[in-house]
């Protein structure tokens, strides 16, 4: 049930971090997932860089942490690649 957990909680993190960051119309389903999920990491990896532990705290903070740590890693790539948003 983790792993299924895992993806269920990727995709919804990477979907409002990709709404966040405005690029939503680049990235589709199997990218918001992995987004997701490496957003977690990178969440849990900076909220601890700040004395937080976010594991073990339940669904909404494993969400919040994905969420955040995505945002920072679309952020990272936009500065990277120099690539702005779709105009709608």
């Amino acid at each position: 049930m983790g792993f299924l957990l895992w993806i269920i909680i990727g995709g919804i993190a990477g979907w409002i971090a990709s709404m966040i960051m405005k690029t939503d119309a680049q990235q589709g389903v199997l990218l918001n997932i992995l987004v997701g999920i490496v957003g977690g990491l990178v969440g849990g990896w900076v909220l601890g860089l700040f004395g937080f532990q976010p594991e073990g705290n339940g669904l909404i903070a494993s969400l919040l942490t994905a969420v955040l740590g995505a945002v920072i890693l679309l952020g990272v790539v936009r500065a990277v690649t120099g690539r702005r948003p779709l105009p709608r």
